[in-house]
């Protein structure tokens, strides 16, 4: 039996949005916008736990 789907995709999109919030902070130098996204982002997997 596989895991749990939510997780697995929720945990996906957490790596997602930290990769992107990294590429915003050091390509483009946007570290509000960047921080945001990942505060947003990161919170699907906290409340799916």
């Amino acid at each position: 039996m596989k895991g749990n789907i939510i997780k697995t995709k929720s945990f996906a999109l957490a790596l997602r949005v930290v990769k992107l919030s990294r590429f915003l902070q050091a390509d483009k130098k946007e570290y509000i916008l960047s921080k945001q996204v990942l505060r947003s982002g990161t919170a699907v997997g906290a409340l799916v736990r």
